[in-house]
């Protein structure tokens, strides 16, 4: 009889375990799907939050952009416009200074035969001056040293020559009287002579060389003229940076001279253009 007791109390020992374990793990169940629920819930209502987010959101944000683009759109068209705008304004800039270097050296040509022209005058004056005082006895520096009277009669001759332009017999005679005699008070004038027919012919590279010769005569008057020659040689030639060295010297040097007002105005004209 013992052991069927046992046996019983051992069987209610385990079914009254069993019991507990199953309500222990009903209760724990419970308490797990009661949180897993409120997690669910909580997302829900994010979740919900968002879309309503979006639906004020989205509107807005495309509504910015389409702005956005449209702007940009508009920019690029104004931009457009102003490129067309500065290269036209380019285009007139550069016919514009196309037309001021046409005219820069229009004028240049002009007033390169307008100074040809007036040397011409001069020139053709200083002779005819120097014939006068020749004819009426009055020596042009100094009381001729040697053979005064021939001397003077081929300058006369040779000078004569150069007013009615037959340029070849006038430098042949002023030639001849600057080898002749360089001492005499009239070889300095043949010397200049010489550089002016040389000049009237256009042979500015020979009437260079003639003109500087002026300078060995001491005492002589023709310095500021053949300054003045130099210059105009020069810018005949087109060596224009040459041509302004020698109206400077002039300027620099012959202060007093008659010429200083011509140098200043081709100074000035050569450096406009």
């Amino acid at each position: 009889m013992k052991k069927p007791i046992m046996l019983f109390k051992i069987i209610r020992s385990i079914t009254f375990i069993l019991l507990i374990s199953t309500s222990f793990g009903q209760k724990s169940n419970d308490r797990e799907m009661r949180r897993l629920n409120a997690k669910i819930d909580r997302v829900r209502v994010q979740v919900d939050s968002l879309e309503t987010n979006n639906q004020i959101l989205l509107p807005e944000l495309m509504s910015a952009f389409k702005q956005a683009v449209k702007g940009k759109a508009q920019q690029d068209s104004i931009t457009l416009v102003l490129m067309k705008r500065i290269n036209t304004l380019n285009n007139k800039i550069m016919m514009l200074e196309s037309q001021a270097q046409f005219r820069d050296s229009t004028s240049l040509e002009i007033f390169n035969k307008l100074v040809m022209v007036e040397n011409k005058i001069v020139t053709l004056t200083n002779s005819y001056s120097e014939m006068a005082n020749l004819k009426s006895g009055r020596p042009l520096v100094n009381e001729p040293k040697y053979n005064a009277a021939e001397y003077k009669k081929k300058y006369m001759e040779s000078l004569g020559h150069f007013q009615n332009l037959d340029f070849d017999d006038a430098i042949a005679g002023f030639r001849e009287l600057v080898a002749a005699d360089q001492t005499n008070d009239l070889a300095d004038n043949s010397q200049y002579w010489l550089g002016e027919c040389l000049y009237a012919k256009k042979n500015y590279k020979q009437a260079v060389i003639e003109f500087e010769k002026v300078f060995s005569f001491p005492g002589t008057d023709k310095d500021d003229d053949s300054q003045l020659k130099l210059g105009l040689c020069h810018q005949s030639m087109g060596n224009i940076d040459k041509a302004r060295n020698e109206f400077q010297k002039l300027i620099d040097y012959f202060p007093g001279s008659e010429y200083y007002p011509k140098a200043k105005d081709a100074l000035k004209q050569l450096s406009i253009n």
